[in-house]
C-alpha cells in the first residue's frame, strides 16, 4: 500500500475526521480536504483538525470542492489513489432555506470530484449518499434493491443525483464508484444540527426538546465506529464490472458497470422515545418534551437492510444504542466540560 495517497474530503466533518484519523492511526497517507464553513460552529471543526494534525501522515488543505479552477490542479498535483467524499451540504431542514447550497456543494463540488478521479485513473471513488434517497418508500427494511425515485427533499434529490452521476462516469470511464447509504450516524465528535447532539444540550441547559410526529418516529441510529470500519473494509474492494443481463425489471443496485451502492445502518430501528430515554439516564436528567408535528421532508421510519454490505465484506454494524450513547455522553461531557 506504499503506492497509495487518500483524499479525504470532508475531513473537518464528523465522519470525515473519523475515517481519516483511522487511517492516518494506520500509517497510511491521508490529504483530508474541507472548506471548513459557518453551516455549524467551526470551533469544532478546528478541534477536529487539530487532533488530525497530529498525525505525521495526515496533510490538511483547505479549499472549496465547488471551485473548479482550484479543485482540477489538485487533483492533476496529488494523482490520488482513492477518494472518499464525505464533504457535502447536509441537513433536510436546511434544503428547505437555502437549497443553492445543496446545488453548489452536492452537485457542482461532487461534479468536480467526478472530473478529479476522473482524468487522474483513481482507483476508487468512495462517496457519501444518504438514507434519505427512500424518500417515500413505505417498505420496511429499506434495502439497495429498491427504487428511489421519490425523493421528499432536496437534500435527498442532490444525493440521489450523486448516485446516478457516479453510474456515469463508471460507466463512460470505467471509473470504480461506491456510494454509501448513511443511516442517522452518531457519536462521539458528531454533528451539532443532528438529534443526539441537540438532545444532550437540550437537557443540559433544561430547555425542552422538541420531538417530531408527537415522538412517534424511529431511526437507524448507526455509530461512527461501525460506519468506519465499513468505509475502510470497502476502500481496498472496488467494484468490479457487472453481469446483468437486459431485464424488464432491473435492480437498482446492479449494473455493468463497476457502480455499487451499499447501505451502511445498524439494522436495528430505535423509538425515537427509548434513545430520549437512554440520554436522560446519562445524563442523570430528566427532558422536557415539545410535542410538534411532522417536517415537510421528514419520514417517520428508517430501517438498513445491511445483507449486501456483509456478504460482501463480512460486517454488520452492530453497535447497541446502550453502548453508543453512553460514549456519546462520555464524550460530551469531556469536550464541553459538563
Amino acid at each position: 500500500m506504499t503506492d497509495q495517497k487518500i483524499l479525504v474530503t470532508g475531513a473537518a466533518g464528523f465522519i470525515g475526521f473519523h475515517v481519516a484519523h483511522r487511517l492516518a492511526s494506520a500509517g497510511r497517507e491521508v490529504v483530508g480536504l474541507d472548506i471548513v464553513n459557518d453551516y455549524y460552529d467551526p470551533t469544532l471543526k478546528e478541534a477536529r483538525l487539530r487532533v488530525l494534525q497530529e498525525f505525521p501522515s495526515f496533510r490538511f488543505v483547505r479549499m472549496d470542492l465547488a471551485n473548479r479552477d482550484a479543485i482540477a490542479p489538485f487533483f492533476s498535483e496529488s494523482r490520488f489513489s482513492h477518494v472518499v467524499h464525505l464533504a457535502a451540504q447536509a441537513g433536510v431542514r436546511y434544503s428547505l432555506e437555502n437549497p443553492h447550497a445543496y446545488v453548489d456543494a452536492n452537485l457542482q463540488g461532487f461534479m468536480n470530484i467526478l472530473e478529479g478521479c476522473r482524468h487522474t485513473q483513481c482507483r476508487h471513488l468512495l462517496y457519501a449518499s444518504s438514507s434519505s434517497v427512500y424518500g417515500s418508500n413505505t417498505k420496511l427494511p429499506f434495502s439497495v434493491h429498491d427504487n428511489v425515485d421519490h425523493p421528499i427533499s432536496l437534500y435527498a434529490a442532490s444525493k440521489k443525483a450523486n448516485e446516478l452521476m457516479a453510474h456515469a462516469y463508471s460507466h463512460l470511464f470505467s471509473l470504480p464508484t461506491t456510494g454509501l447509504r448513511f443511516f442517522t450516524v452518531y457519536g462521539p465528535w458528531g454533528r451539532p444540527d443532528m438529534a443526539m447532539f441537540i438532545f444532550a444540550k437540550a437537557i443540559v441547559e433544561g430547555r425542552p426538546i422538541k420531538l417530531f410526529n408527537h415522538g412517534q418516529m424511529s431511526r437507524d441510529f448507526t455509530y461512527v465506529d461501525d460506519v468506519v470500519e465499513a468505509i475502510v473494509r470497502l476502500i481496498d474492494r472496488p467494484p468490479a464490472p457487472g453481469r446483468q443481463a437486459p431485464t424488464d425489471t432491473p435492480d437498482p443496485s446492479r449494473s455493468a458497470a463497476p457502480w455499487k451502492i451499499y447501505n451502511i445502518g445498524n439494522n436495528r430501528p430505535e423509538q425515537l422515545m427509548d434513545v430520549v430515554a437512554l440520554l436522560e439516564k446519562e445524563l442523570g436528567r430528566v427532558a422536557a418534551k415539545e410535542m410538534l408535528p411532522m417536517q415537510p421532508g421528514d419520514v417517520p421510519a428508517t430501517y438498513a437492510d445491511v445483507d449486501d454490505l456483509m456478504r460482501d465484506v463480512g460486517f454488520r454494524p452492530s453497535t447497541s444504542a446502550e453502548e453508543g450513547i453512553s460514549k456519546f455522553v462520555k464524550w460530551y461531557r469531556g469536550y464541553h466540560g459538563v
